[in-house]
């Protein structure tokens, strides 16, 4: 398998206006949130399952990039699709495992060749069907909104009934089904992704593939708009390549060189400042200024700003 020759680390930018970025099912939908901070999160799954979606519309059909985690998929029958290229028996039944070794190779390639999310993000694929498991060489962190959050809990009425009966009890009291959604006015977040050269070797996972996880970070939400999330976009993609497959500096102090602040009057300012107790609440993207330093990076590492 060819990978990549190149370790990458990367920060994205993302913003969310009037909608829910990420709902807890823990907690009644309401906005993921640190209990302790009051800042926004959004997890990694929520983040890669943009991703699947982006690539799954940008090439759909096209070889080498289906897509595994699918919603209603029976992962099985996924698996049982690498048996049947692999064996030249048929391969039924609800259990089946490698012979051997070898064979357990071919199968994790064949899933790695023909799924684009096995090969990026890996999978664990001993459901009863076995398919091994794939350590995939992008990673992401959980996505943390840059200052505290404050959800809104929105009432929202339904004009129509679901029967005659609800339709009857509807006119005698003059009621509407009633419901409730969960907002957040305004967010900017911030996460933090890696891409790892050496563990691209074992999956594929090439140059072809790692534009294509740009782009698909870059356009994430323009296909995922809903009454849910509201308005989400990208704002800012800034990789990090480092000359070599194992790296060059390390992942966090390259973060570190990205920071986002508050714009007061043009001035950076970072959230928590003595003195910006009194500021309104950001409520758009230039209610921020980014600061990127370029200057006197580590030997062996290139910034790019995708986005």
């Amino acid at each position: 398998m060819s990978g990549l020759t190149n370790r990458y680390d990367f920060v994205v930018l993302f913003e969310v206006i009037n909608g829910n970025p990420n709902g807890d099912p823990d907690a009644g939908n309401l906005p993921r949130m640190d209990p302790e901070t009051n800042h926004g999160l959004v997890s990694d799954v929520s983040l890669k399952r943009k991703i699947r979606n982006y690539v799954e519309f940008a090439r759909d059909g096209q070889p080498g990039h289906a897509i595994y985690v699918q919603d209603g998929a029976v992962l099985n029958e996924k698996h049982r699709e690498a048996y049947k290229a692999i064996r030249s028996e048929q391969s039924t039944g609800d259990k089946l495992t490698p012979k051997d070794d070898a064979e357990a190779i071919l199968l994790r390639q064949f899933m790695c060749d023909n799924f684009f999310d096995v090969r990026t993000f890996g999978a664990v694929m001993g459901t009863g069907i076995n398919c091994g498991q794939v350590r995939g060489p992008v990673q992401m962190a959980f996505a943390r909104s840059i200052e505290p959050i404050m959800p809104l809990e929105i009432t929202i009425t339904r004009m129509a009934a679901t029967s005659e009966k609800e339709k009857d009890d509807t006119k005698r009291s003059d009621n509407r089904t009633m419901g409730r959604k969960h907002i957040v006015p305004y967010g900017l977040y911030r996460a933090h992704g890696f891409v790892s050269a050496k563990l691209s070797e074992r999956t594929g996972f090439g140059e072809q593939d790692k534009e294509l996880l740009f782009e698909a970070l870059a356009n994430m939400f323009e296909h995922d708009h809903s009454a849910a999330r509201g308005e989400m976009t990208t704002r800012k993609l800034i990789v990090f390549k480092h000359e070599t497959a194992l790296g060059n500096a390390p992942a966090h102090q390259l973060f570190d060189r990205v920071r986002v602040g508050r714009n007061v009057d043009g001035e950076f300012r970072l959230p928590g400042e003595r003195g910006l107790d009194n500021l309104p609440p950001a409520r758009a993207f230039s209610d921020y200024l980014v600061q990127i330093d370029r200057d006197g990076l580590p030997t062996g590492v290139e910034l790019i700003e995708r986005l």
